[in-house]
């Protein structure tokens, strides 16, 4: 007979598996009903604590830090979304810190976890790098990471869940040079950052598999906000050779494109078409409603946490990657008649 744990005993009294580790060590909050239920459940399936419970046991704060380079951004608030659906299944809270696109504040949440803040951490960031890499890499504690990264070495001890984003603007370049644009402007994050780098090389393989020529003066680093986006389109637009279409690789910066545009008595699509990237509600708010590409947020919350929970939890996980594939929604910033 197969030793029962204490997931045996959570799911034949309803309850979280934190609460029956609560209930049997004595530490933290159980209501005298529940944990007179779950000791005698312990006590008819012959419970004895294994390993993934003894983990459990060690572990006090019932907490998670999710870690996110900018809390004004609403991509966020859908991936907040699905890690929460996750984290309330088994009684775990989030800890959000923002850390402002600084490997500084990275560093900082990193301590926090390494000073038991919490008992595992989700991280969005920009650019990792060998320092904040290094640095996850030397934690006891449990960490996903929502971008892709492989140390040159090996033997890295996190997980991570991601979107390709270098695919996602490909397909949305792609989408324009179908429809005959050729003078396309970009607009993305710093070149120098991972996932800056990541979206430009998109456009630029869309670009020269068309053969068309990427024009220097057509590509631009920004902040990925609104007003980033619309003081970089009033400069295109103010000046000579005028782009007829615009790739954006977030919709706050594309609505601030687009409201450029509508400054300047240019028509989208028209005049100047433009795609954005992460398919916020807001996407189809605006007017005309913006083309965008789908990066799956809310999938890559719930993913992220599920992952989470499971190193938590100390149930072995046989792959440490899971990669989403983007969707291109297209609607009428776009499309040409």
């Amino acid at each position: 007979m197969d030793k029962h744990t204490i997931y045996h005993i959570a799911e034949r009294v309803g309850v979280s598996p934190s609460t029956v580790s609560r209930a049997l060590s004595g530490r933290g909050y159980c209501g005298a009903k529940t944990k007179s239920k779950i000791i005698a459940a312990a006590k008819e399936l012959n419970y004895a604590p294994d390993n993934a419970a003894k983990m459990l046991k060690m572990r006090q704060t019932n907490k998670v830090i999710f870690a996110v380079p900018d809390i004004c951004n609403p991509f966020y608030f859908d991936m907040i979304n699905g890690i929460n659906q996750v984290l309330e299944e088994h009684d775990y809270l989030m800890i959000l810190f923002y850390t402002k696109h600084s490997l500084k504040e990275e560093l900082k949440a990193i301590q926090n976890l390494k000073e038991n803040v919490a008992d595992g951490m989700i991280m969005v960031s920009f650019h990792f790098g060998e320092e904040n890499i290094s640095a996850i890499n030397a934690l006891q504690s449990p960490v996903v990471l929502t971008n892709k990264y492989v140390s040159p070495e090996g033997e890295d001890q996190f997980d991570y869940v991601y979107v390709d984003t270098y695919e996602g603007i490909k397909l949305s370049t792609e989408h324009l040079i179908e429809q005959g644009m050729r003078n396309i402007a970009f607009v993305g994050g710093k070149l120098s950052e991972q996932t800056g780098h990541e979206r430009f090389c998109g456009f630029r393989d869309a670009m020269l598999n068309a053969n068309i020529p990427v024009v220097p003066r057509l590509i631009a680093e920004s902040d990925y906000t609104e007003s980033g986006g619309y003081m970089t389109a009033r400069t295109w637009l103010q000046g000579p050779g005028r782009p007829d279409a615009v790739v954006v690789t977030n919709d706050l910066m594309a609505i601030g494109v687009m409201k450029a545009c509508e400054e300047a008595g240019l028509s989208i699509p028209e005049d100047i078409a433009v795609v954005g990237m992460d398919n916020l509600d807001l996407a189809s708010r605006v007017h005309p409603k913006l083309t965008s590409v789908s990066l799956m947020q809310e999938e890559i919350g719930r993913k992220a946490a599920q992952i989470l929970m499971s190193r938590i939890r100390g149930i072995p996980l046989k792959e440490r990657a899971v990669k989403l594939h983007p969707q291109l929604v297209i609607r009428d910033s776009s499309l040409r008649t």
